[in-house]
């Protein structure tokens, strides 16, 4: 294969050896005034036949062509002078090892490589100041006008990338410390504090207003947007701070203020190299892997260099989606897709059998609380209780080190038969931790992005001009963004040591209809021109959430946003009862669902007016006498 020839550096060397060549030249005429005569001549030519080449290879030895001249530093200027000074140090060497009868005046030699130092950064320099003189000209200054709000560091260096680029066009920066008012960031204007938004978007016309304010907190990011709000403007913001030290998001990649961008909350620290050392050259499964919260664990995962990733989720296309985004993303990430039902038995058995995971991720579940809860009561039983029952035990038969549960606060004092299939789900994990495997059950609220949220439907609602339908003014739910969510089920599966209900911080309920008032704002449109009607609780809905039961309490962790929840013991008996009414050939309805939730969980407390139906007399000692198995064969 021919190596293919980089013309620029290529032009850039010859015009270096030129330069060695007009320094030697030059100083030779220099020192005797231009008027250069025999033997001087003669040696001045036999030297530089030695010289030039030289000095070439010093150039080539020290890497001089790599960098673009556009972009010429002071690292360059240091490689320049090196370069110089080796040839100053070397030329007599070799000319006295050659034994040249030629005379060089040691003026020649001194002045020399400071000639040389000045031609070659000179040119570089000059070059950049010309590229710059282009892109910062008047036709530069047609690009739109936007605000930077940060004066710090993010706020420079994304003042100076964007002056290179023909789309933004910079008009001055805004910083509630008093110091940098009237200073010059990169040769803009610091023009005052945040609160002059509005004064300074009239001003200059400016419609967009960049946040530069990676590390700040939430409330500083909301008080921004509401401020571009009330002034008609779009506001967007630079990547998260773990974004940019972990160098996955350049600065430059702007985008607009999303919601979790307001109620966010501090960044997650993790032990990286813990969870390295876990998932690092293991297998990994992840159940649910094509929904939003399994693919999101996915791409955490991947992070971390897995040996193998197997992904398990009964839709086709969400798993053809995950395992394309996981090839683009990670091309050198083993990756297994099974599609596959949970409560397959065999299938599910036969899959560990072969991929042999070390690590299991359960994040298959039905979620969605109103569809659940009616018509649909038997599915949800099937497949978020006996579904993990059947992971479960198969994990305990193919000696699965650990198998982290993704439950919900839903499940603390049930009132919907999704909470309380959740609950029974973490019963059984419970139920079967004397086995080797170590189960770690993982609790938390509402996900930003997460298929169902709420977040979706009032964007479509808030579009078509409203109204924004909330159930209840006095609604609330915790929330947390989807990567901190992922992110602290990692760490709380590295930490969890079998059998404890971690419990995620999840900071402040949030009052819905706040939240899709805070959504209205952020589409540019004011909260009066929209609408919001209430339309009452749906079925199995809550008022509140509850992060743990009444009669749990919880201690800490060594991770500030991980608690142990003292939970109660598993009831064996239910779980047994539940596997052997979900293994009949049958299909319960609603009434009947209920009825076994509220004998098998005594928190879980159904909507008035539920329908319930009483369980027949002898039933419950029927399926008693079926036994809780760790191992199950088809």
């Amino acid at each position: 294969m021919i190596p293919r020839v980089n013309w620029r550096a290529s032009l850039a060397f010859l015009h270096d050896v030129c330069m060695a060549g007009v320094a030697w030249v030059g100083i030779y005429w220099l020192r005797f005034n231009l008027e250069l005569r025999e033997p001087f001549i003669t040696d001045m030519w036999s030297t530089l036949a030695w010289v030039v080449p030289m000095q070439a290879s010093i150039f080539l030895s020290l890497g001089l062509y790599r960098g673009l001249w556009r972009f010429a530093s002071l690292s360059d200027l240091q490689r320049i002078v090196l370069a110089a000074g080796l040839g100053a140090i070397l030329i007599p060497l070799v000319l006295v090892m050659l034994r040249l009868q030629a005379l060089v005046p040691r003026s020649v030699m001194f002045f020399y490589p400071i000639v040389l130092v000045f031609l070659m950064a000179g040119s570089r320099f000059a070059y950049r100041l010309w590229k710059e003189h282009r892109l910062y000209s008047p036709l530069a200054a047609l690009g739109e006008p936007v605000l930077v709000v940060g004066a710090g560091e993010a706020g420079a260096r994304l003042t100076e990338e964007m002056a290179r680029s023909r789309q933004w066009r910079v008009v001055g920066l805004l910083d509630d410390d008093v110091t940098k008012h009237g200073r010059l960031l990169r040769n803009i204007s610091v023009l005052g504090p945040i609160d002059e938004l509005d004064l300074w978007t009239r001003k200059y016309g400016v419609r967009k207003v960049i946040i530069a304010l990676p590390s700040a907190n939430h409330a500083v990011r909301r008080r921004v947007a509401e401020l571009c709000a009330a002034a008609h403007v779009e506001a967007l913001t630079v990547p998260a701070y773990e974004d940019l030290i972990t160098g996955r998001t350049p600065l430059t990649m702007v985008r607009t203020v999303e919601l979790d961008d307001l109620l966010g909350r501090d960044p997650v620290v993790l032990d990286n190299d813990g969870i390295a050392e876990w998932l690092g050259n293991r297998v990994v499964m992840v159940t649910g892997a094509g929904g939003s919260i399994g693919a999101e664990l996915c791409r955490q995962i991947a992070r971390f260099r897995p040996a193998r990733l197997v992904l398990f989720d009964i839709s086709e296309a969400a798993l053809y989606e995950i395992k394309t985004a996981l090839f683009d993303a990670f091309p050198q990430l083993g990756v297994v897709s099974v599609v596959g039902d949970v409560k397959h038995a065999s299938l599910v058995e036969e899959t560990l059998a072969r991929e042999k995971p070390d690590v299991i991720f359960h994040a298959a579940a039905y979620k969605h609380v109103p569809l659940m809860e009616e018509t649909n009561c038997w599915q949800a039983v099937r497949n978020n209780a006996y579904g993990t029952y059947v992971l479960a035990s198969a994990a305990v038969r193919a000696k699965v080190e650990k198998m982290v549960l993704v439950s919900t606060d839903k499940a603390v004092n049930p009132t919907s038969v999704m909470g309380a299939t959740k609950r029974i789900a973490e019963q059984v994990c419970q139920s079967l931790q004397d086995a080797s495997t170590q189960f770690v059950i993982v609790r938390f609220g509402n996900v930003f992005g997460s298929a169902g949220s709420v977040i979706p439907r009032f964007s479509e609602q808030i579009a078509r001009g409203g109204p924004v339908t909330v159930t209840h003014p006095d609604i609330t739910r915790f929330f947390m963004s989807l990567s901190e969510a992922t992110q602290l089920l990692l760490q709380a599966g590295l930490q969890g040591k079998g059998g404890e209900i971690l419990t995620l911080d999840m900071g402040d309920p949030v009052r819905i209809v706040d939240l899709a008032r805070d959504m209205i704002r952020l589409y540019g449109v004011n909260p009066d021109h929209v609408p919001i009607v209430f339309t009452g609780l749906r079925p199995g809905e809550k008022l509140y959430e509850e992060p743990l039961a009444s009669e749990e309490a919880t201690k800490p962790t060594r991770h500030p946003k991980l608690h142990i929840a003292q939970a109660r013991a598993a009831d064996r008996d239910a779980v047994k009862q539940m596997v052997a009414w979900c293994e009949r050939d049958r299909v319960a309805d609603d009434a009947e669902v209920r009825a076994r939730m509220r004998a098998w969980i005594p928190e879980y407390a159904p909507p008035a007016g539920a329908p319930i139906k009483p369980i027949p007399a002898g039933t419950s000692d029927e399926t008693v006498a079926v036994p809780l198995r760790a191992t199950r064969r088809r």
